[in-house]
């Protein structure tokens, strides 16, 4: 028998949740196959098989929590593929069958018995947890706490108990009945739907507060007219495709003038240890993501080095492997500063939050006609953008701030320049 463990993740990720069993007990498996796919903190991560076999058991349930080093299958590598199907009847006939009314009267009456000689029936009680359907870490919780799972009411449709259960049932049975409030009951004119935060939701909102708690969080806004920028844009795009086989966007200007900026103001290029400043001799720049599981920051390593068509491959590259959620952990480890275009979704003004321990993050917006002075009499219409940059105070102050935003400005508004340095 071959036991699957959860493997070392990541620096710092030492658990996961159970996001799909690919293989079912009863599956023959073969040798570097995904058997179950867990969803940490960050990404997720897809376990195979050291060695063919048939996958006998399952340790774990769809959303339970595992830890490094827990056994979540176990691998008959004795048997062959054509073992597989049988495997499958002798589960079917291993499974007992269901009680009939008539069966359960005598149970019930022994039941009454004990109840009356007041000796309790402990192989009754387990017997009857066993029909109960619940992960073997659910019944483990359960009896470490001493609770019956006959008495919990599951919230899953389909009866199986988790621990939030066993957690809920212990606190309304632990609270005092003088403080018991009634419950709230569901007005049925206003429906509502109840969902748990996925691993990734969680850590994503745990991050964004630690970063408003722990940083003196500032923000700059200033303004960007984006006619010269649009202009060689579209002068240049078809070549550039055609040359580099990957479209001329926005995000590798950004990316350059922002690098630039970085280099001028080196302490927005930085992070904070203890009572230490760490200043950052390179450019690995994190690109916020949307998914549908949320927001992710895979990082373009140094950028500095790679040219528009390069920085452009690479964004559209982590992109990609976001949204088929392909991403490793390599991706989105480190970073030394983030940009997030909310202008994609039609935003026009934002104040993003640091993606810590970074100290700053740039916020690009859409693009955006209005009318612009050029002079004391004459107006024009143009293409603006508002950008903003949060910092942390505490190493960034105010006046380097709104220069680093203003040199970003300048670059993107002689691109030529962009592309001459770059």
């Amino acid at each position: 028998m071959l036991e699957i463990k959860v493997p070392e993740l990541a620096e710092s990720v030492t658990e996961g949740t159970v996001a799909e069993w690919l293989k079912q007990p009863g599956d023959y498996v073969e040798k570097g196959e995904d058997i179950v796919e867990l969803e940490t903190d960050k990404v997720n991560v897809e376990i195979s098989a050291d060695e063919a076999g048939v996958l006998k058991e399952t340790k774990a349930e769809e959303g339970d929590t595992v830890k490094v080093g827990d056994t979540i299958a176990v691998i008959d590598t004795e048997a062959s593929s054509g073992d597989s199907a049988e495997s499958s009847e002798d589960k079917k006939e291993e499974t007992p069958k269901k009680e009939t009314p008539k069966e359960k009267e005598p149970e019930k009456e022994e039941k009454q018995v004990n109840k009356e000689s007041g000796t309790t029936d402990g192989s009754s009680d387990q017997s009857s947890d066993e029909r109960v359907i619940a992960s073997p870490s659910a019944r483990k919780y359960a009896r470490e706490k001493g609770i019956n799972l006959n008495d919990i009411q599951p919230r899953d449709p389909l009866g199986r108990v988790r621990k939030e259960d066993i957690d809920e049932h212990s606190s309304k049975k632990e609270a005092p009945k003088s403080e018991k409030q009634p419950e709230k009951q569901d007005d049925p004119s206003k429906p509502v739907r109840r969902e748990k935060m996925s691993r990734r939701r969680q850590t994503i909102a745990k991050r964004l507060v630690e970063a408003q708690h722990t940083a003196a969080m500032l923000t700059t806004f200033n303004e960007v007219d984006m006619t010269n920028l649009l202009d060689l844009r579209s002068r240049r795009k078809d070549k550039f495709m055609e040359d580099n086989g990957v479209k001329l966007g926005f995000m590798s200007f950004f990316t350059k003038a922002v690098i630039g900026a970085l280099k001028k103001f080196p302490y927005i290029n930085a992070e904070i240890d203890g009572d230490e400043i760490i200043l950052k001799d390179y450019y690995d720049i994190g690109v916020a993501v949307s998914t549908d599981d949320g927001l992710l920051v895979p990082v373009v390593r140094d950028a500095d080095r790679l040219g528009f068509a390069g920085i452009e491959k690479q964004i559209g590259s982590l992109a990609q492997k976001a949204q088929n959620k392909k991403l490793k952990l390599d991706d989105l480890q480190g970073g030394s500063f983030t940009i997030t275009n909310g202008g994609v979704f039609g935003s026009l003004w934002s104040t993003p939050i640091l993606n810590t321990p970074q100290v700053g993050i740039l916020g690009m917006h859409k693009t955006q006609m209005r009318p612009v002075a050029i002079d004391n009499e004459r107006f024009e219409n143009r293409p603006m953008m508002y950008i903003a940059l949060s910092y942390d105070h505490r190493i960034i102050d105010g006046s380097d701030a709104v220069r680093f935003l203003v040199k970003v400005k300048e670059l993107l508004e002689d691109p030529e320049q962009l592309l001459l340095e770059g």
